[in-house]
């Protein structure tokens, strides 16, 4: 697992060393804008939809900047202490920055998902599209370990997405990874909860898996 991180780590840095001088933040984070970030955070938000959302605590796994904490504000979420976690020491410099001062929110540089602090819920958003020159079972090995990794800190539930195998032939790239969403499913479903859903409705070429617990 070690050298498959190492391989992640040194591509990541010189992708987003690239992104980070373009001027829209989810442009910057890897989206194609604002609006597909929105549409994504729409879904993971929904793992905290049940129940009592006074004093809770979310991982932000590839926080980037910082957007998903930002998104829930506008979303009128009660405020929850939200932790955000990023390989890249760029990023976690500049979230912190853009929220200084806002105690319920930090940002801690990590290289691996076990490193994250428990929460209640842990979200993951665009962490799992790129591969780089990955393959495609070394890639399912990090994103299993990633995953396992996502429960084992969540208290309540996680959410997380992914490229979907389902996506047109033609416009299908290389260098990105496209999950089967049925074997997800069934993978959390037989792993970590009788509670998950699929969302796979929602006009983009990824789904959103949603587990929630007890």
């Amino acid at each position: 697992m070690g050298s498959v991180l190492s391989q992640i780590n040194v591509q990541l840095d010189a992708y987003y060393a690239e992104r980070m001088q373009r001027d829209h933040t989810s442009v910057r984070v890897g989206w194609r804008d604002d609006v597909a970030q929105r549409a994504r955070f729409a879904q993971l938000a929904q793992v905290t939809d049940a129940g009592d959302l006074e004093n809770l605590s979310i991982n932000d796994l590839g926080c980037g900047l910082g957007d998903f904490s930002e998104f829930l504000a506008t979303r009128g979420r009660p405020e929850m202490q939200y932790r955000g976690y990023d390989r890249l020491a760029s990023m976690v410099a500049e979230a912190r920055l853009r929220f200084a001062g806002n105690s319920a929110r930090r940002f801690i540089e990590i290289k691996d998902a076990g490193e994250m602090e428990p929460a209640d819920y842990t979200v993951a958003s665009g962490i799992f599209s790129l591969k780089f020159t990955l393959g495609e079972h070394e890639w399912l090995y990090y994103m299993l370990h990633t995953i396992n990794a996502m429960n084992t800190k969540s208290a309540r539930g996680f959410a997380f997405n992914a490229l979907t195998k389902y996506s047109d032939k033609e416009f299908m790239k290389e260098e990105l990874y496209y999950a089967d969403p049925c074997f997800l499913f069934d993978y959390c479903k037989r792993s970590f909860s009788k509670n998950v859903a699929l969302l796979h409705d929602y006009k983009e070429y990824d789904f959103t898996i949603i587990v929630r617990k007890g």
